[in-house]
């Protein structure tokens, strides 16, 4: 603390600064912070001497005020924390999904202070997926963004990282497999009527394997032609993003679709186990079909109905902000990747354009 020396004058009895050359019998007094203190000093130098002694008495056991640096959450206790909220306000696939990856990343890094997270930890981390857990490169892309969102939320951003768009796994976008109609023809020769009507379902509608799983009667409206994807709380199941819809679709499937509720009765799950269950084997189904139709099993999948009807739909001309909605997409950019071309009518085009 600073120690000052004033004098007082006698006549105004106001302070003001000492000079050296103060006269004798001037009254000195100390200041120091809002204390003044009159000292006996007979001159300039006494007061001076009182001064230093002043100062090294305010030094003395003084020590400078050092902010403590509050303690860095550990990696471990961040992850529990984060996963707790993630399963209170998310879906359970998600979930799981980031605790996944959040495990991966602790036993890549090791237990740590979320402070001393570094750069460096993640491009291990991106290394890690792909040589000892051999995860495909799109698995690690899923894996290290939810890596990035986990950290962000503790406020550790790529930016402060200095992470660069080429620290993240690289992938490669492939276009969107669909089914060819001589295979669509083949596939659903091969079908009893139970597993066409299901298959057709899914090919008409774009609907997910979840939606299809939790559909039930009142997703179906006769009147208008359409299937709507509606939150499931018998079965504690809500639509992707929290977001329902509404699908148009053939007249000829919702006549299939009312005819097998007349024989087996409304209510409950459209597609459920003889015991009225969520049914969880469709991909398995279908791959039994297209071993029954002798199509190779690699080249059927469900979401390659999805796909089918995504790009189907943009060939007859539906705009794309359609499509998009009755896919559930969140951004058009994922509809997008649907559009591509009818190799067919391309054919015929570049004939006539030569003819």
């Amino acid at each position: 603390m600073k120690v000052s020396i004033y004098v007082r004058e006698h006549a105004t009895r106001k302070y003001r600064k000492a000079k050296p050359t103060e006269p004798t019998g001037t009254v000195y007094v100390l200041r120091y912070g809002s204390t003044w203190e009159t000292i006996d000093a007979e001159n300039w130098n006494d007061a001076r001497v009182a001064q230093l002694r002043k100062s090294a008495a305010l030094l003395e056991g003084w020590r400078p005020k050092v902010a403590k640096k509050p303690a860095s959450l550990m990696l471990d206790a961040a992850m529990d924390q984060y996963l707790a909220e993630i399963k209170n306000g998310r879906k359970k696939k998600t979930h799981q999904a980031y605790r996944v990856a959040l495990k991966y990343f602790y036993e890549s890094t090791g237990n740590k202070a979320m402070n001393d997270i570094a750069r460096g930890d993640l491009i291990k981390f991106s290394a890690f997926l792909r040589d000892d857990k051999e995860q495909a490169p799109r698995s690690c892309w899923n894996k290290f963004s939810n890596l990035m969102s986990f950290l962000k939320h503790h406020d550790i951003t790529g930016k402060s990282l200095k992470i660069k768009a080429h620290d993240w796994p690289k992938f490669v976008e492939e276009e969107p497999e669909i089914y060819a109609q001589e295979m669509l023809d083949k596939f659903f020769a091969a079908c009893d009527e139970e597993e066409r009507l299901l298959f057709e379902f899914f090919q008409q509608t774009g609907m997910r394997e979840q939606e299809v799983i939790y559909a039930t009667d009142r997703c179906l409206d006769f009147a208008n032609c359409t299937v709507s994807v509606k939150h499931n709380p018998a079965h504690n199941w809500t639509p992707k993003m929290y977001k329902e819809r509404t699908v148009p679709v053939p007249k000829a499937l919702m006549s299939k679709l009312k005819l097998m509720l007349v024989k087996r009765g409304k209510g409950g799950l459209l597609f459920p186990t003889k015991s009225g269950l969520p049914k969880y084997n469709f991909l398995d189904m279908a791959k039994a079909i297209a071993k029954r139709a002798g199509i190779d099993e690699s080249e059927v999948w469900l979401h390659k109905f999805r796909a089918t009807f995504a790009t189907r739909s943009l060939w007859a001309g539906v705009d794309l902000r359609t499509v998009q909605d009755w896919m559930g997409h969140t951004d058009l950019a994922s509809t997008l990747r649907y559009l591509k071309p009818n190799h067919a009518i391309v054919s015929e085009k570049v004939e006539a354009i030569w003819k």
